[in-house]
């Protein structure tokens, strides 16, 4: 079983990774999103969706959401977030890799550096392709990832924080195969118990990731620091892509 398929690794570290902060923190994140692609309305696929940070103010502004994620955990989170709002959204577990919805939606967002995870990495063009069929010619993609670039400027082997609840996270970190992955080992100590599990995945510059989405079809590729849109950077917190899917396709 390959570490994004273990559903216990998800349950442990759901406090971390989707505190109420971060739940917060999506809905400025979205309206900037949304200001950078000039989209107000419309079909959008929110691919590995996880418990719906974003799928969910989507659905509150009024657009029609498909959310994808092939965790059960994480989808049947986001249903219930999602039902005490009365909000309608199309939750689908599924693999990044297999799901397409030919020329379906105006807006993909790919988020919180869900893209990278599997050893392969022509699995990762794959996953690429199936963004691509499944836009609308005119439509837009947005990935959100850690980049190469800021993550050799801060890079430490070990880090630990304290989650609000009071459990002691430890992350330690290797980067490996020629600076093109990451190895993360994330302890999790609350009282008497300790959990470790071990992730890993690809880490793409801005060049390597353009060239992979140019590579399968995407144009007017960009690269910006922020969800606002400034210029991506050695000192830009964030990096976003966005790539459009030309209006007309050539022959």
């Amino acid at each position: 079983m390959e570490w994004y398929e273990d559903e216990s690794f998800w349950k442990a570290t759901y406090p971390f990774l989707f505190s109420e902060t971060r739940f917060e923190a999506a809905e400025t994140h979205l309206e900037n999103i949304l200001n950078l692609v000039g989209l107000d309305s419309g079909p959008v696929l929110d691919l590995c969706c996880g418990p719906g940070r974003f799928s969910i103010p989507l659905a509150q502004r009024g657009f029609r959401v498909t959310a994808v994620d092939r965790s059960p955990f994480l989808l049947d989170e986001g249903w219930k977030r999602a039902a005490q709002r009365d909000l309608n959204v199309e939750w689908i577990e599924k693999d990044m890799r297999e799901f397409e919805r030919p020329e379906a939606f105006d807006l993909v967002l790919n988020l919180n550096t869900s893209f990278g995870y599997f050893d392969a990495k022509d699995e990762d063009v794959r996953v690429l392709r199936k963004i691509f069929a499944s836009l609308k010619p005119g439509g837009r993609l947005v990935m959100d990832l850690m980049g190469k670039e800021k993550l050799a400027r801060i890079f430490q082997p070990t880090v630990s924080e304290k989650l609000e609840d009071g459990t002691l996270l430890i992350q330690r970190h290797e980067i490996f195969d020629e600076w093109t992955r990451i190895r993360n080992e994330w302890t999790l100590i609350k009282g008497t118990e300790v959990r470790t599990f071990e992730f890993h995945h690809t880490v793409y510059s801005g060049q390597e990731l353009k060239d992979r989405l140019l590579s399968v079809g995407f144009q007017d590729v960009r690269l910006c620091g922020s969800f606002e849109g400034e210029e991506y950077g050695r000192e830009s917190d964030r990096f976003v892509a966005v790539a459009g899917k030309p209006d007309c396709e050539t022959v």
